[in-house]
């Protein structure tokens, strides 16, 4: 079985050209377009974007997901940011030809109760789900620390109480390893609602490292993926370097001290070749 492996070039570097040239480099033809050009892609103006999808068809690179960062925003903060990015990425989305959007859930700063924040973000992610159906997108919701769709718990609520043909879910490996999960635990209760991949891992320590190479038991359960006929989405974000696009993410987990000293584009290329490396062991 063939899988397309997409990636979040800006780990290589914040400028569209130089992306272009790591992912060529890589052997890669999909991107998910994060950062570029100093600008996040739900706020990318629609004249660059014309400019942005010329250069990257000139470059046979396809936009595999937009990743946006709406959801990342504390429950108490206004809901209309959220709806006023997803609205843009509804017109970048006819210009870039996907209708493929990652988002998150809602932090929690004022520690309101378990029942409160779960209320709040299904409510905030309810509209957003139902503004996706109307404009023909698909939201992908990735697990991430310290959201309400953070612990296996909270991403089965998501699961049972929107996922659907507007709204699906991303396994985030090392996410779930720095919020102290099972992996593996994870793996088994959400295989059948999983509906995309985020290659990324990190050791016990929460260190980054390429995927396979970590405490994720990552490996072994792409190959339990792959046997199971999984044709989703899957999407390389290394974080082996916590580079500028990184930094703009406000990772979590720590940076690799053995890629301190190459190139953003040198660390991301290492992290495409072992991913590359670990599909051709388990026969993608």
């Amino acid at each position: 079985m063939s899988w397309q492996l997409s990636a979040f070039a800006d780990e290589a570097s914040e400028l569209l050209d130089e992306q272009i040239t790591a992912l060529q480099r890589a052997g890669l033809s999909m991107v998910d377009l994060r950062n570029l050009d100093g600008c996040n892609i739900s706020e990318l103006p629609l004249d660059h974007a014309e400019r942005v999808k010329a250069k990257l068809d000139d470059a046979g690179i396809a936009v595999g997901m937009f990743g946006s960062p709406i959801g990342k925003i504390d429950l108490d903060d206004d809901p209309q940011t959220d709806r006023d990015k997803l609205t843009h990425l509804s017109l970048l989305a006819d210009i870039f030809d996907t209708r493929d959007v990652r988002i998150f859930s809602y932090f929690n700063k004022a520690e309101a109760p378990m029942d409160a924040w779960q209320a709040g973000s299904l409510e905030r992610l309810s509209v957003l789900r139902d503004m996706a159906a109307k404009m023909d997108l698909v939201l992908y919701h990735e697990n991430e620390r310290f959201i309400f769709g953070d612990r296996l718990a909270q991403v089965q609520v998501l699961a049972d109480e929107l996922r659907g043909e507007h709204f699906k879910l991303i396994f985030d490996f090392d996410n779930y390893n720095q919020s102290g999960d099972d992996v593996p635990a994870n793996w088994q209760a959400l295989k059948d609602v999983t509906d995309a991949l985020h290659l990324k891992d990190s050791t016990k320590e929460g260190v980054h490292v390429p995927i396979g190479e970590g405490a994720t038991s990552a490996r072994q359960l792409l190959a339990e993926a792959l046997d199971a006929g999984f044709d989703g989405p899957i999407s390389l974000e290394p974080h082996l370097q916590h580079s500028a696009g990184v930094a703009a993410t406000g990772p979590h987990g720590e940076a690799n001290q053995a890629y301190a000293d190459m190139s953003p584009a040198d660390a991301f290329h290492i992290a495409a070749e072992k991913a590359k490396a670990l599909f051709a062991e388990i026969g993608a």
